[in-house]
């Protein structure tokens, strides 16, 4: 691999792990030409100034997850469609080749819309750093910005998901991701994260974030057949790092989803004095002790 690509083979495998696989044995033939390739872009990357070996490292841990999480998905997709297609009940094996078939013959097609995805995800980075970048106490460079954060989850998700087959636990779970989605993206947020039943969004303008959760709340709020959501919003400095966000305003708004009340939204103080006051009714509520924030006076969103 090492006299192929010119990266050494102990570099070259520290990618690899990095891209979510594990370390072949010596003796066994893991590579491909493709791989090979792939390295000999990155040795020709190295040769910036802009790319050190460490972000090389970064970049293959959030692409082996991205893509992982894609491809998983992908093939999830496919065997479920081609389980509902009329057959004399085909053996597992024959739906994961079918599966594995079909993926190739659509591949070159998914892979354009995949990097037209990208490119567009790009540009949106960029003006979203361009944003914050003419924004006061932001540095986009460093990472830090000020951001309204929100989670919303589902009430009792818990004891609910017991109830449900594999086949109704997805359903259940795509439904809440694609609402939560829909609504987000519709009034100007961006989806950080979704971990089964909460999603983790953020938002430049803190005017988004409180109608974003109000929405999200309402939607379901209105949907006799689906559980209700609880939002909590806090707005401040946080940390953007490899797509992810930290900081005291994200552990804030985690703690007020935990205790507000089904179909409701709760925020900090930080948000509250953002917002303009007219357009929302704030009531404040008593302080509560917050796991590791001490005491906080939250505050209750309504139209």
């Amino acid at each position: 691999m090492e006299a192929r690509s010119g990266v050494p083979d102990a570099y070259a495998r520290r990618i690899w792990q990095a891209l979510g696989f594990p370390t072949p044995p010596d003796d066994e033939v893991a590579f491909t030409d493709g791989d090979v390739a792939a390295l000999v872009e990155i040795k020709d990357l190295l040769g910036t100034e802009l790319v050190d070996e460490e972000m090389v490292l970064q970049l293959a841990r959030a692409v082996g997850q991205t893509m992982g999480r894609l491809a998983s998905w992908l093939g999830d997709v496919w065997l479920q469609r081609l389980g509902e297609l009329p057959a004399d009940e085909p053996a597992a094996t024959d739906l994961v080749t079918a599966a594995l078939a079909a993926t190739e013959d659509l591949r070159p097609a998914f892979e354009r819309l995949l990097l037209h995805g990208w490119r567009r995800q790009l540009t949106a980075v960029g003006m979203r750093a361009a944003a914050t970048t003419a924004a006061a106490q932001s540095d986009p460079a460093a990472g830090i910005a000020h951001l309204a954060v929100g989670f919303a989850d589902v009430v009792s998700f818990t004891r609910l998901s017991r109830g449900l087959d594999s086949d109704e636990l997805a359903a259940f779970v795509e439904r809440f991701e694609v609402t939560t989605a829909e609504v987000i993206a519709e009034l100007g947020g961006r989806v950080v994260k979704t971990i089964g039943d909460e999603v983790l969004f953020v938002t430049a303008e803190p005017r988004a974030a409180a109608d974003i959760g109000l929405r999200i709340a309402e939607r379901f709020n209105e949907d006799p057949d689906f559980p209700q959501i609880r939002v909590g919003l806090a707005y401040g400095e946080v940390i953007q790092r490899l797509g992810d966000v930290f900081g005291t305003p994200v552990n804030l708004a985690a703690r007020l989803t935990a205790i507000a009340y089904p179909g409701t939204v709760l925020i900090d103080g930080g948000l509250a004095r953002a917002l303009p006051q007219d357009a929302y009714d704030l009531p404040a509520l008593r302080p509560r002790p917050l796991q590791g924030l001490g005491r906080v006076r939250p505050f209750l969103l309504r139209r």
